[in-house]
């Protein structure tokens, strides 16, 4: 799955988007039980280092049951884990591609301060 992604990727560069870059890749579906789940992440971030979100989607009910009710799982159950993991995402998204002063281009920001009590 990696190598397509990677291929894929490559593919659109060549034909639309020179310029395209990733920003972030955010695992979903993780599942820590699982060897394969973490096997995936490890060699996932090898591959792209620091632009995989350390914010993880775990396998989760709700996020299933959420679109059979017109609802993102952030509406749906937001205390359930896939919705706090999708706003843990969310907000290391933002805090990457926040300006530092007002009018300037986006710069990664200190990610570290990301934690599920600033989710909310």
């Amino acid at each position: 799955g990696l190598g397509a992604l990677v291929e894929t990727l490559e593919r659109v560069r060549a034909s639309f988007h020179p310029d395209l870059r990733i920003l972030g890749i955010l695992l979903t579906m993780y599942d820590a039980r699982t060897s394969l789940s973490r096997q995936v992440a490890r060699e996932v971030r090898q591959h792209f280092g620091d632009r995989v979100l350390r914010a993880m989607v775990p396998r989760n009910v709700r996020i299933s049951e959420s679109p059979s009710y017109g609802q993102p799982v952030v509406t749906y159950d937001p205390a359930s884990q896939g919705a706090i993991a999708y706003r843990l995402a969310a907000r290391e998204i933002a805090e990457m591609t926040k300006p530092v002063i007002a009018g300037d281009p986006p710069a990664i920001a200190n990610p570290e301060r990301i934690d599920e009590t600033t989710a909310g």
